[in-house]
């Protein structure tokens, strides 16, 4: 077990070679999750029967497994083994994938919703064990200079591998189901391999060197919880990632519902355009990264989280009250937009947690990050699913009318808004992010710098990767996005909904 153990010093060449390990198991843990996660879990879900208010706890289950975040505390300040401990939970958790493949073929009709939902937790709450040191560990070993960049190209070659895969993987469902078979048994077939490929990542992590924790003053476990709010800048920083991942959660997991029962689009159109957004996502990584590293995770934040908002106000349009010319054509941009924004959101939401716990003191500085977001995250998608059966059999619209001179006959209607089941839960998931913005102003992150000189240096790293790929004078002018023209209209709703 020593090959597990920490070690004093972590030399040169055992961080390169432990860099590689982690960029494997990035893409090992991606292809698990893709094969696992989003549409598929959701329509495999709703074909074992899930309601709305079941996929709402579906999409809890994960974060409310962050509770278990606090023995994790205390057992890797007590063991300081973080290596040993994420080596061994992750793959036990990973195995889990594998009880739920077999769920349709093994388990009664009437116990496989509570059964998948228990193989559920139990996966992450392993997992929230293994997050706890791994954070811990990652922090002590990636150095802070290169801690943007390094993540952004592991993201980025991760999420690029996963997007093919999904795409793969759609086409596969959709003629899995045309041949005669039972969809249900292509999504465990998917399962199978994400557990097969989770597994593999476990390897990768086991040969990743571990710094020794810095020696530390016995503290309880309570004194551990509560030391981060003490700090009073760090418990801004978990306010504000408590209020975001509240916001994000209540919408996000509802969108391949929409898709699908609402839009009636099928999961070959629905990976297209997820993947579409995947390799727009991929293309901004790297933008992103170096932004962060040149100026702050805050300034990144502060430009991509409101146009991440944005594209949640937008989802209800794209029915008025049903499919319409404009659908297709709003579900591209807002996967454009949200391959854009979300880039920057999830690089920089893990390194500013990373950058603003004390070296030393990571471990309980980041599992009560990681806490307080879960508990966020766990109660949003709950309502989300309430919400979206209480207003399932109510509408709101607004429609334009334009009658003839003679005021009686009607020549011209137009719907302008028009609201009706999880609708609704957008437009609350909206007004909450808007409060999560605000949030962000009152965090303070050394280096940080106003928004336009950000958005400036935006429009000067598209422009300078569209010229590496192009000359053309048509694709220049995507580097002209209106993304100020965007901001300005976020902020004058939030100032408005404010007074």
């Amino acid at each position: 077990m020593s090959w597990l153990g920490p070690q004093a010093d972590v030399s040169e060449s055992q961080l390169h070679r432990g860099l590689r390990s982690l960029l494997y198991d990035g893409m090992c843990s991606q292809v698990m999750g893709t094969l696992t996660g989003g549409a598929f879990l959701v329509a495999f879900a709703l074909l074992l029967g899930a309601s709305n208010t079941v996929i709402g706890l579906i999409a809890a289950v994960g974060p409310l497994a962050q509770i278990l975040q606090i023995p994790a505390i205390y057992l890797v300040e007590k063991a300081r083994l973080r290596k040993v401990l994420v080596v061994s939970s992750s793959f036990l958790s990973r195995l889990f994938w594998l009880v739920i493949a077999g769920l349709p073929w093994f388990a009664p009709e009437s116990v496989r919703v509570p059964m998948f939902m228990a193989a559920l937790f139990l996966y992450f709450g392993l997992g929230a064990v293994s997050g706890c040191a791994f954070n811990s560990w990652m922090r002590d070993l990636i150095p802070e200079g290169i801690m943007g960049r390094y993540f952004a190209r592991r993201l980025a070659i991760s999420i690029a591998l996963g997007a093919g895969l999904s795409l793969m993987a759609g086409i596969g469902v959709d003629y899995y189901e045309k041949i005669g078979e039972k969809a249900i048994g292509a999504y465990s077939i998917l399962f199978v391999f994400g557990a097969a490929a989770g597994l593999l990542g476990v390897y990768s992590l086991s040969r990743i060197p571990e710094p020794r924790m810095a020696p530390a003053q016995p503290q309880g476990l309570w004194q551990l919880l509560t030391e981060p709010f003490r700090d009073y800048n760090f418990r801004r920083l978990v306010l504000f990632l408590g209020s975001w991942n509240f916001a994000v959660n209540m919408a996000g997991p509802f969108f391949v519902v929409y898709m699908l029962r609402r839009l009636d689009m099928s999961m070959t159109w629905i990976m297209v355009l997820a993947v579409g957004g995947q390799f727009v996502n991929v293309a901004f990584l790297r933008i992103w990264g170096t932004l962060a590293d040149r100026f702050t995770n805050k300034s990144v934040l502060s430009v991509s989280g409101p146009l991440f908002i944005l594209v949640i106000a937008i989802w209800p349009f794209t029915t008025l009250p049903d499919r319409w010319v404009l659908t297709i054509p709003l579900l591209v941009a807002i996967h454009v937009l949200s391959g854009i924004s979300t880039a920057g959101v999830t690089l920089a939401t893990g390194n500013i947690a990373l950058k603003l716990a004390p070296r030393g003191k990571a471990t309980a500085f980041l599992a009560t990050n990681a806490l307080v977001s879960g508990l966020a995250a766990t109660v949003a998608p709950i309502l989300g699913g309430i919400f979206a059966d209480f207003f399932a059999d109510r509408q709101l619209n607004l429609t334009l009318n334009w009658f003839s001179q003679s005021g009686i006959e009607e020549t011209f209607r137009l719907h302008a808004l028009d609201l009706k089941g999880l609708d609704f839960v957008f437009g609350i998931s909206f007004l909450l992010g808007l409060y999560a913005w605000h949030r962000l102003l009152g965090v303070r992150e050394e280096g940080e710098v106003e928004e336009a000189v950000v958005i400036t240096e935006f429009y000067a790293e598209v422009r300078k990767a569209v010229r590496n790929i192009s000359n053309v004078a048509g694709l220049r002018h995507l580097t002209y996005f209106p993304y100020m023209r965007l901001r300005q209209l976020v902020v004058q709703i939030s100032t408005r909904s404010s007074r």
